[in-house]
């Protein structure tokens, strides 16, 4: 970092506002550099930039980049962005331009106990329950987080010790430019192939990601991918594995459902008995959730007594299973599950609960990975009782595929479909019964769907 921003007098953010972007101002902020920004939309999120003392401009316009010596923006900035296309005039000139993956890699660079989370699913739980760790042993961490975590106010934070917590997304390789010292892989699904074409090359990349790793390597010690792509990777750092059972370095035994929102179990690290853990948070998925921020924490040197503070006191990531309301006897959830993996282990939590049906209310995210991945999509939403469907959120994307939420729709009993928001949230409220359960799920803004559904049970 030092290398590259060491001269560097003003830096702007293109669409500071980001949960990418956020935390990476906060860092750069508490290091001293004066920064800018600018962004389309009001959020509490900006409130925040502003109450640091950064100048944020409202709109993208070239003449907002200033004397900027360096310019940062993320990969959802369109190239046809008037700041954009400025910021790229300017590094002709010698502005140092870059994108935020590039960035948050130089960031990890000034940690010596970076722990990078990289995987399929669940990495922003992962993160959060490491972070909860951290904070409970007072190390007073840095992080960076694809989600909100309630403990620190937002999806980043700055602090001033060794130790730093990262998402490490496998999109399009941002990850490889990281420098992880502690690296979690929790598993390699199919998963942005529109990029990465094949299994085999989204399992090299992983292998990649592995080499770039000082440390120790945190791994899933029951997914063939991940193993697969550990030994393919010219690397010699520890290997630590987590699981089910004692074939691996650190996993749960005598699991024991509390209520429908935590669970009791007993950290083990190979035949020893290490604690009693308490998680608040649903689904047995989490339990392996917590053995792998477990293994990582305990690897990084954090006792085990902060290990077991620091996941009692997690109650779960903004969209990750997040309790919205009861209202009428109606339960609503949010959720961020987007890739049939995680609305099938959404899904099969609900359905272990108590409540006598359960409805998912989803936005399929992307042409190509609904296109790519119909079938699966439809076999994990056929998990719940009643399934609702709103049109394709494209994104990045053009609908090149000839792929809508009436095709997903067709394959499974009993689905229901309709192009806005308000039409499904009346269809919902119209339909649903006492004691029902009925979860968001969606990576944009289907959490929209859950605001008007609630409102909409209170009138």
């Amino acid at each position: 970092m030092e290398s590259i921003l060491k001269d560097k007098k003003h830096i702007h953010f293109i669409g500071i506002g980001g949960s990418g972007m956020y935390p990476l101002a906060q860092i750069l902020h508490s290091k001293g550099y004066y920064l800018t920004g600018s962004d389309n939309n009001e959020t509490s999120t900006l409130q925040a930039v502003r109450e640091m003392g950064i100048t944020v401009y409202m709109g993208q316009a070239a003449e907002n980049i200033g004397d900027a010596d360096c310019i940062v923006y993320s990969a959802a900035i369109m190239d046809d962005n008037p700041e954009l296309i400025a910021a790229r005039e300017a590094e002709k000139r010698g502005v140092t331009l870059m994108e935020r993956s590039e960035l948050l890699g130089l960031v990890t660079q000034q940690f010596n106990k970076a722990i990078c989370v990289a995987g399929t699913h669940g990495k922003t739980t992962v993160s959060s329950m490491i972070m909860m760790i951290l904070l409970a042993d007072k190390v007073d961490p840095s992080a960076v987080i694809g989600g909100k975590l309630h403990a620190i106010g937002g999806s980043g934070r700055a602090g001033d010790s060794e130790f730093m917590v990262c998402e490490a997304c496998e999109f399009k390789d941002t990850f490889l430019h990281l420098s992880p010292n502690i690296s979690v892989i929790l598993n390699i699904d199919h998963d942005h192939l529109d990029y990465f074409k094949t299994m085999d090359n989204l399992k090299q990349s992983f292998s990649k990601f592995c080499e770039l790793t000082t440390d120790a390597i945190i791994a899933n010690g029951e997914d063939e991918n991940t193993l697969e792509a550990i030994k393919n990777a010219n690397t010699k750092v520890n290997i630590v594995t987590f699981g089910t059972n004692r074939e691996s370095n650190f996993y749960p035994n005598n699991i024991r459902q509390l209520s429908d929102f935590s669970w009791e179990f007993t950290l083990m690290s190979k035949l020893e008995e290490l604690c009693q853990i308490v998680i608040n948070v649903p689904g047995v998925h989490n339990i392996y959730n917590a053995v792998a921020a477990a293994a990582a924490a305990f690897t990084a040197g954090i006792s085990i007594p902060a290990i077991k503070q620091g996941l009692a006191e997690f109650s779960g990531a903004q969209r990750r299973f997040e309790k919205l309301a009861n209202i009428k006897g109606v339960t609503f959830v949010d959720d961020y599950g987007h890739h049939p993996a995680e609305i099938a282990a959404t899904l099969k939590t609900a359905k272990e609960m108590s409540f006598p049906r359960v409805w998912v209310v989803h936005q399929p995210f992307t042409y190509s990975r609904t296109a790519m991945l119909l079938d699966e999509f439809a076999e994990a939403l056929s998990i719940a009782d009643k399934v609702v469907l709103t049109e394709i959120m494209g994104s990045r994307e053009k609908n090149t595929y000839n792929i809508y939420a009436k095709d997903l729709a067709e394959k499974i009993d009993g689905c229901v479909w309709f192009s806005t928001f308000e039409e499904v949230a009346k269809y919902v409220v119209d339909n649903v019964e006492f004691g029902d359960l009925v979860i968001t799920t969606g990576c944009g803004d289907v959490n929209k769907v859950a605001d008007m559904m609630i409102e909409m049970m209170k009138n």
